[in-house]
């Protein structure tokens, strides 16, 4: 890692230090992902069968996952085990569940009533990624909030590993976040599965969850076509910004930047720091710490572009931090609440000592499919919100609409449409005939 004075660094070279790294964005990657969801839109579960073999190396019998396989991945695990998936579920819902929005009802004028109702969407596709790691947290991550939503078609899919399972801490999670429905199948091909659907596999209206940069090419190719399916939002690698002052304790700060640098060798750290000696402490710590850690490889390559920043006090740490947008912003500094009206962008903030990244990722409660790459800016965490519609009623007396009807004959007029204006003219000349 490198340290750096901010105010010692020119324009360009700030923007050099906060740069991520490149997302691919190639052609090479769009024609894969491309030619992928055409033969599986072309051949269905025959396409997905081979792929699986040509990229997981696993020769499925069936796509999706039995209950006999079910309760195997149930047994398998230990008791401890399903007791931590269980806890940290129930701490999700309780979370999300306090987010159910509800319905909305003003008379914004006399006799004239508008409202705003909440639906479920129909279908949604999870998709859990399994490439160097498992994660059953995601599928509860997507799972709980799809399931309060009450979204009725719940679908999920996630890599096979070589033998033709998948993970039983995976299929555990699912079954406890209440998917029915789980299948065998990874990459771009379950996102487009899930979009388009085969003879195994229910098309859905959306897709949610990270991956790899084929699942984020195929989710924004499907979102933009109208016979496909929504997403979710765009995601890149992951990132925290760690904020510290001389109170912070090193090796936690330290624990912190190196769990999100192991989640792969594009992810990246960032140290804002008010002092030189402090940023030397926590670098320090680093280095000792990653020496004991087993994905050296993904932390060494996430390292090599991540920084320490020192700046003149907390007030330019969390500007800076504004500035990035970060997946994850952790401020270590005294009485940390008091700065949190400041943060104006970051995916999950987590606050002081006691307050690692990790329990964010597992069992607090809130949503780790988080906006990376900057998208804080513009996009929030994931909730219940985003398994839901929302629709507007509007509902009128005659005399509600004697009243603001002629606001609306202008406004058309205004705006040529006279269409518009006769669709209320012809009302407040008439009688509606039997209706009220």
């Amino acid at each position: 890692m490198r340290l750096h004075i901010w105010k010692e660094l020119s324009k360009t070279e700030r923007a050099s230090v906060l740069r991520r790294a490149a997302l691919a964005d190639d052609r090479g990657v769009r024609d894969a992902v491309a030619a992928i969801i055409a033969r599986v839109r072309r051949d269905g579960d025959r396409a997905l069968l081979e792929l699986a073999l040509e990229l997981e190396r696993a020769k499925l019998t069936a796509l999706e996952v039995s209950t006999a396989e079910l309760a195997a991945a149930e047994s398998s695990l230990t008791t401890e085990q399903k007791a931590a998936i269980r806890a940290a579920a129930a701490n999700i819902e309780r979370f999300h569940a306090a987010q159910l929005p509800q319905p909305l009802s003003v008379e914004t004028a006399p006799g004239v009533v508008c409202e705003r109702l909440t639906r479920p969407i129909e279908s949604v596709g999870l998709y859990v990624p399994a490439g160097s790691a498992p994660l059953p947290s995601t599928a509860l991550m997507l799972g709980v909030p799809a399931r309060l939503a009450g979204c009725p078609t719940r679908v999920l899919c996630s890599p096979p590993r070589a033998d033709g399972t998948l993970d039983p801490a995976v299929l555990y999670a699912a079954r406890i976040a209440g998917v029915a429905r789980v299948f065998k199948i990874g990459g771009a091909q379950a996102i487009a599965a899930m979009a388009y659907g085969t003879a195994s596999v229910p098309k859905v209206d959306k897709v949610f969850g990270p991956g790899n940069v084929f699942v984020t090419e195929a989710k924004a190719e499907v979102d933009r076509d109208p016979e496909g399916a929504a997403r979710d939002y765009p995601a890149g690698p992951s990132e925290v910004l760690v904020v510290a002052d001389g109170s912070v304790n090193e090796e936690f700060a330290a624990a912190d930047m190196l769990s999100q640098a192991e989640h792969g060798a594009d992810s990246q750290a960032l140290l804002v720091t008010t002092d030189v000696s402090t940023a030397t402490r926590v670098l320090a710590a680093v280095e000792i710490q990653r020496r004991t850690l087993t994905r050296r490889a993904a932390i060494d390559g996430a390292l090599a572009h991540s920084s320490a920043i020192v700046v003149d006090d907390v007030a330019a740490a969390i500007d800076l931090a504004n500035e990035y947008a970060p997946e994850h912003l952790i401020l270590q500094i005294e009485n940390p609440r008091e700065w949190l009206p400041r943060v104006k962008a970051a995916g999950s903030v987590f606050l002081g000592p006691w307050a690692p990244e990790t329990v964010g990722d597992y069992c607090s409660g809130t949503n780790h499919v988080l906006p990376t790459y900057g998208y804080a800016r513009r996009y929030s965490s994931l909730g219940v919100g985003d398994f839901m519609r929302f629709m507007t009623v509007q509902d009128l007396s005659r005399e509600g609409l004697e009243r603001i009807g002629p606001i609306a004959v202008t406004l058309a007029r205004l705006e040529g449409l006279d269409a518009h204006a006769e669709a209320v003219l012809r009302r407040l000349a008439g009688d509606a005939g039997g209706l009220r």
